[in-house]
């Protein structure tokens, strides 16, 4: 197991904090603009993120994980293309934030609601799934939450090119990230 910097986590998680509170308050349409184009980058960058994706599978077989292990870490054209409509799928999606989910009057007048708010900032770590790269990135900007990101280190560079994809969309680079 790597060590970790607590300085630099530190650093990260200040960052995000920072990060949150812009997402918070970003327009619904802004969002999905920003989810539109973190897709079609995907599409537009296949190439490099199969190619990342390569040696990390290389990578995997030589180290002798297990093949449903390799399987889950494998990108393919079709593979990337479900991740693409996935971020899609997420922008279609109503925004939950500011939804009220219910409300009532209390007998002395004053009116209580009951309000989607988004978190803040969200860890997510996960194995060698490069898909759950973009699938928690977009559903966290859906929601109006940073994330932090922590994938297994058999999939560094697919998860690395997929972050970076996303990160430099078009819209998505309107929204805070971390880099």
């Amino acid at each position: 197991m790597a060590s970790v910097d607590v300085k630099s986590l530190q650093e990260l998680v200040r960052g995000a904090k920072r990060a949150g509170a812009v997402l918070r308050s970003m327009p619904a349409g802004r969002k999905n603009a920003a989810l539109h184009d973190m897709a079609d980058a995907l599409v537009r960058r296949t190439d490099e993120i199969l190619r990342e994706n390569a040696l990390d599978v290389a990578d995997a077989k030589a180290a002798r994980r297990p093949g449903a292990m390799v399987d889950r870490l494998m990108l393919d054209e079709d593979r990337v293309m479900a991740m693409a409509r996935g971020i899609r799928d997420v922008a279609a999606l109503p925004d939950p934030v500011g939804e009220v989910d219910s409300g009532w009057r209390l007998p002395n007048g004053l009116e209580v609601i009951r309000k989607r708010v988004p978190l803040g900032v969200i860890a997510v770590v996960y194995e060698g799934r490069p898909n759950v790269t973009s699938d928690a990135a977009a559903l966290c900007l859906k929601s109006g939450n940073a994330v932090v990101l922590r994938g297994s280190s058999v999939a560094r560079r697919s998860n690395g090119i997929i972050a970076d994809v996303l990160a430099h969309a078009e819209h998505a680079r309107q929204v805070p990230v971390l880099d």
